[in-house]
């Protein structure tokens, strides 16, 4: 059973950073292409991040392009988000997720996505 986990989130102001990290157990890791959703409170999930399973192709959601980054760590089987110069409107719980797949492409649209973690909160304050 594949089951992933996030951590790394919390209170952070207005012009700061955090990392997200996201374990991914009960597969081999480099079959994995992963990536990173948010939901603000009244609002629709949001795509923000995808990666191909080789890491050879990204795709950012337009509000996050510039400041996120996305990389895998295939020894640890954990990808991270690197989040700087974050935003009150950055804040959201944010969501990591994983499809099967050798495509060397990313994933955008939730629906392509067949295991997700629980989440984890990111505040910023301003």
């Amino acid at each position: 059973q594949v089951h992933l986990v996030e951590s790394g989130g919390g209170l952070v102001q207005d012009g700061g950073s955090l990392r997200l990290s996201c374990t991914i157990s009960g597969r081999t890791f480099s079959s994995f292409a992963p990536g990173w959703f948010r939901q603000a409170s009244g609002r629709e999930r949001e795509f923000v991040v995808g990666i191909s399973w080789n890491g050879g192709s990204t795709g950012y959601g337009d509000s996050v392009k510039g400041r996120f980054t996305i990389s895998n760590d295939d020894i640890y089987n954990t990808v991270y988000l690197q989040m700087n110069s974050l935003k009150p409107q950055d804040t959201a719980v944010y969501y990591c997720a994983a499809t099967i797949s050798g495509a060397t492409y990313y994933y955008k649209d939730e629906y392509q996505y067949d295991y997700w973690g629980q989440g984890t909160q990111v505040t910023v304050s301003s």
